[in-house]
């Protein structure tokens, strides 16, 4: 069957790029997906699945039944694009390739229906929206969508930073990723009296030198960093009073993350507050960090190797980027689950709005995630 796969993908990669291209102009932002469900929605009763949408939100699940009882293999696809100035132009932007990975996803999924794969079980592809807001696991956590998935398998292109072309990782190691957001209330006062007044930017000042200051457990990669800020008004000589600021966190573990939420927190109201102002902060969004399943990487990497021999195989990049793919496991905890790290040649990174990869390696994930759903049914028998 994994040689059927392999087949399969190699003569298919002109239909391949083609649906990545469409999907790539239809780029839209977290949560307002709906052209690229409906695109999705299309090409699936083409190919005769039946799937499930939302009346509150985008998003897709397509379950495959098979003909007798067994476990559910699912596959999992984020859809939003980000919003970027792309030279010059403000626009919605695939610069992370949610368009790759929706298109190998899809076409997994016909090249196991084409080779004529049952499955002794079912199984279950999901179109996830709004990955990059961090909520969009959580969406299809709470309606049950995972309840019923004994194993998961995602994907991700890497950077050239990671992963060469024609390479593949049986998982993807991210970080925990923690953005918080505050708020300083001070006092205004005319400039020429400061003495009158509690001026917010001494407060953002203090408040990025303690940020900055932060120590916590070296043996553990982490990093803290205000990245918005946001104080006064047009006019120059007046002291300001209100002022806004961003946080982002990174720690290459879940319990690191704990610790570090606390120590940031704990020194911005500190500092932001010295001079007499009032300091609000609170988390605003959070991804769990992977934590790594020896079963699936070793599924995973033996049908890469199978695939494209030994070479092919790399081991898993460590990388503080994040990724909401990790709440699945972490918060239903009988999910077996990796994402797979494809190397595509991708430069200059990710988010990067010219952001390009080598559009050969689409057939390559495709042919990963196919075998890997046969690898998982296989486990049963």
């Amino acid at each position: 069957m994994i040689e059927q796969v392999k087949q399969w993908a190699e003569s298919n990669r002109e239909s391949i790029v083609s649906t990545y291209q469409e999907l790539h102009e239809l780029a839209e932002v977290s949560w307002q997906e709906t052209k690229t469900t409906a695109y999705l929605c299309k090409r699936l009763d083409d190919i005769g699945f039946s799937y499930q949408t939302f009346a509150d939100q985008t998003g897709i699940v397509v379950t495959w039944e098979g003909e007798t009882d067994g476990p559910t293999v699912g596959l999992r696809a984020d859809m939003d694009a980000l919003w970027q100035n792309v030279e010059g132009v403000w626009k919605a932007n695939h610069s992370c390739g949610h368009d790759a990975h929706m298109t190998m996803v899809f076409h997994a999924l016909r090249c196991l229906k084409e080779t004529g794969f049952q499955p002794k079980g079912r199984v279950k592809v999901i179109f996830q929206p709004a990955e990059e807001t961090g909520g969009g696991a959580l969406s299809l956590i709470d309606k049950g969508i995972i309840d019923d998935v004994d194993y998961l398998v995602g994907i991700h292109v890497r950077p050239i930073q990671e992963l060469s072309f024609g390479t593949a990782s049986p998982a993807i190691h991210h970080g925990s990723v923690a953005m918080m957001r505050g708020r300083i209330k001070g006092l205004q006062a005319h400039a020429a009296r400061p003495n009158l007044g509690i001026n917010v930017v001494d407060s953002l000042s203090a408040v990025i030198a303690a940020v900055n200051a932060v120590k916590p457990d070296p043996t553990i990669p982490t990093s803290a960093k205000v990245t918005k800020v946001r104080a006064g008004s047009d006019n120059l000589n007046i002291i300001p009073d209100e002022a806004e600021f961003g946080i982002d966190l990174r720690a290459q573990r879940n319990e690191a993350m704990d610790d570090l939420i606390a120590r940031v927190t704990k020194a911005v109201q500190h500092a932001g507050s010295a001079n007499g102002a009032e300091v609000e902060i609170e988390v605003a969004a959070r991804l769990d960090a992977a934590v790594p399943n020896p079963l699936m990487e070793q599924l995973v990497g033996s049908a890469i190797t199978e695939l494209f021999g030994s070479e092919a195989l790399s081991a898993p990049p460590v990388t503080p980027g994040g990724e909401d793919f990790h709440f699945y496991p972490t918060r239903k905890p009988h999910v077996k689950a990796t994402m797979v790290g494809l190397g595509t040649g991708l430069a200059p990174g990710l988010h990067h709005p010219l952001m390009q990869f080598n559009l050969d390696a689409l057939a390559n994930g495709v042919a990963i995630l196919a075998a890997s759903v046969v690898k998982a049914f296989e486990l049963q028998q």
